[in-house]
């Protein structure tokens, strides 16, 4: 939040942060412009047949993700042995197979005509859904058990220096513009929930790009968080 915070401030300031990083800003007019010409294209009124169709779409890959887990799951754990020797347990586990189908849907959809349901607000449903989600996982949180564990504190300002310092650092060196680096590091830090929140700041028009940008990270974020726990548990042994 702290973070955010800076990122909010920023977005007021951000010709001078650009000078500073020496950044060409004119991509991000252009960006402006395109987005406002395809929303406008594609934008219309919901009839209750296309908000079935996207609602169809919704649960139904909500539904074949839980079926697909639940084949999967019992599948892997067949082979526990192997894969606990090939530290892939994790193959085994319902979760694991839920996000990953759930992420590969969404992902193969918008490589289909159902793209074109963001012209109802699909993209604006999922993002309500996604609150819903964050408030659901915060239910379950027990404030008191922080107190127990003050250290991860440490470590989560650790994490968030080296996330900044790298960020920064990048963008001098390609001269980004500050947009870029504001909501990236909002996309990845607080996904879809707050990214639109720091790309609206610098213009209303460009709230679409930081759901979008999150979007990427959850689905980068879901095989690249493979790949990491795997490269974690090798050098682990």
């Amino acid at each position: 939040n702290i973070w955010m915070g800076f990122l909010l401030y920023g977005a007021n300031i951000s010709n001078k942060i650009d000078g500073w990083l020496k950044a060409d800003n004119s991509a991000i007019e252009d960006l402006k412009q395109r987005v406002a010409d395809y929303r406008a294209s594609i934008t219309e009124v919901p009839t209750t047949t296309k908000m079935f169709v996207l609602l169809a779409f919704a649960f139904g890959g909500v539904a074949l993700s839980h079926w697909g887990a639940d084949v999967l799951s019992p599948l892997m754990g067949k082979f526990k042995e192997t894969l606990n020797n090939l530290r892939l347990n994790s193959l085994m586990s319902h979760f694991f197979w839920l996000i990953v189908i759930s992420t590969t849907i969404g992902l193969s959809l918008s490589l289909t005509k159902a793209k074109k349901l963001e012209g109802i607000g699909a993209s604006r449903w999922g993002s309500i859904f996604i609150y819903i989600l964050v408030a659901t996982i915060g239910m379950k949180m027990n404030l008191g058990e922080v107190f127990k564990n003050l250290g991860l504190f440490a470590v989560g300002i650790t994490w968030m220096l080296v996330h900044v310092i790298l960020l920064l650092v990048v963008a001098k060196l390609i001269k980004a513009p500050f947009f870029f680096v504001a909501v990236g590091s909002q996309a990845n830090v607080g996904g879809a929930a707050s990214a639109p929140v720091v790309a609206s700041a610098f213009s209303p028009s460009l709230a679409p790009v930081g759901v979008l940008m999150a979007v990427l990270g959850y689905a980068l974020g879901t095989y690249g968080a493979i790949i990491c726990a795997t490269l974690m548990q090798l050098v682990s042994t």
